[in-house]
C-alpha cells in the first residue's frame, strides 16, 4: 500500500511498544522506515522485542523502560530521548489497561489501575513530548489509541471508557491550542483486533470471534489494516488532517452502539470465574516486569 521508505527520517516513540498493538504498530514504522523508541514498565519484554523487529526488519529500535505514571520519570525519559536521537518527530499513546467488571465492585485502586494510565500517563507524555516541540520550534504528530466508547459509552469497563474519553477530548483540544506549532493530534478507535491481553481481561473464557456475529462485515479487524492506518496519520502528506478520531471497526458501533452490553447475562459465578482469569493474567504480567 504504501511505498519504501515513507517513514525515512522519523524519530517516533510508541508507549505500550512491547507487546500487542503498540508491538504492531512499530513493526509496521519499522518496515516502511522509521526510528523507534519503544517505552513500557517491562524492561526485558521491551528489549527481546527491539531484537525481534530489528532482525526481521533492520532498523533501530530503542527503549526505555518507564511507568507512564509517574510524570517525573516520564520527563527523564523525554530529555533522554532528546539528548541521544534528537527530538521526536511522533508519539503514538498506546499504553493502556483494562478489565471488565461490574462497576459497583470496583476498588479506588482498581479504578485508578486504569485511570492512572491511561488517562494521566497519556498526558503526561503528550505533555512531555509537547511542550519540547514548542521550545525547540519542532513540527510533531501525536496518535491515541482510542476506543469506540469515547462516542457511545460501555458498561463494565467504565475506568477505560471515562479516561479513552478524556483523550478523545484531549485530542480536540490539543489540535486547536498546539495547531499554530505545526502539531498535530489524531487518535484511532479500534473494534476487535484480538491480542492475548485484550482477550484474558476482556473476554476471559470466551474470544473476540463471537464479535463476528454482530458486526456487518462479520468478521473481527486484521492488523495490517490497523497497521495501515497509524502508518498513514503519522506520514507526510496530510498535514491539514487534526483533532479527529478515526474509527476502524467495520461499522461495529454504528450497527450495535455500546460494546459489552451482552455481559448483563453473567451470574455471579461467571464473574468469580471472570476475576479470576483476570488475575492469573496480572500476576503473569508482574512476574513478566520483576524478571
Amino acid at each position: 500500500m504504501f511505498q519504501d521508505g515513507l517513514l525515512k527520517g522519523k524519530n517516533i516513540l510508541i508507549t505500550g511498544g512491547g507487546t500487542g498493538l503498540g508491538k504492531e504498530i512499530a513493526a509496521r514504522y519499522l518496515e516502511l522506515g522509521a526510528d523507534l523508541w519503544i517505552a513500557g514498565r517491562r524492561g526485558g519484554v521491551l528489549d527481546a522485542t527491539a531484537r525481534e523487529l530489528t532482525a526481521k526488519h533492520g532498523g533501530k529500535v530503542r527503549t526505555h523502560a518507564v511507568d507512564i505514571r509517574d510524570y517525573a520519570a516520564v520527563d527523564a525519559m523525554a530529555q533522554r530521548i532528546w539528548d541521544e536521537s534528537g527530538p521526536l518527530t511522533g508519539l503514538v499513546n498506546n499504553a493502556a489497561g483494562n478489565f471488565i467488571s461490574p462497576t459497583k465492585d470496583l476498588t479506588p485502586n482498581g479504578f485508578n489501575a486504569i485511570a492512572n494510565i491511561v488517562f494521566h500517563g497519556s498526558f503526561y507524555v503528550t505533555h512531555s513530548v509537547g511542550k519540547r516541540w514548542i521550545e525547540g520550534g519542532h513540527k510533531g504528530s501525536v496518535i491515541s489509541i482510542l476506543v469506540t466508547w469515547v462516542w457511545t459509552g460501555s458498561p463494565y469497563v467504565v475506568p477505560s471508557a471515562m479516561s479513552k474519553a478524556g483523550l478523545h477530548v484531549m485530542t480536540k483540544s490539543l489540535a486547536v491550542e498546539w495547531g499554530k506549532h505545526g502539531i498535530r493530534l489524531n487518535a484511532i478507535a479500534p473494534g476487535p483486533f484480538p491480542t492475548e491481553g485484550a482477550t484474558k481481561r476482556l473476554r476471559p473464557g470466551a474470544s473476540f470471534g463471537e464479535s463476528s456475529k454482530m458486526n456487518p462485515m462479520r468478521r473481527v479487524g486484521e492488523m495490517s489494516e490497523l497497521q495501515n492506518l497509524a502508518a498513514f496519520l503519522m506520514a507526510d502528506g496530510c498535514e491539514w488532517l487534526t483533532g479527529e478520531t478515526i474509527a476502524i471497526d467495520g461499522g461495529g458501533y454504528l450497527a450495535t452502539g455500546a460494546y459489552f452490553t451482552e455481559l448483563d447475562k453473567m451470574s455471579d459465578a461467571d464473574w468469580t470465574k471472570a476475576r479470576e482469569s483476570i488475575k492469573a493474567q496480572n500476576d503473569k504480567d508482574r512476574a513478566g516486569r520483576a524478571a
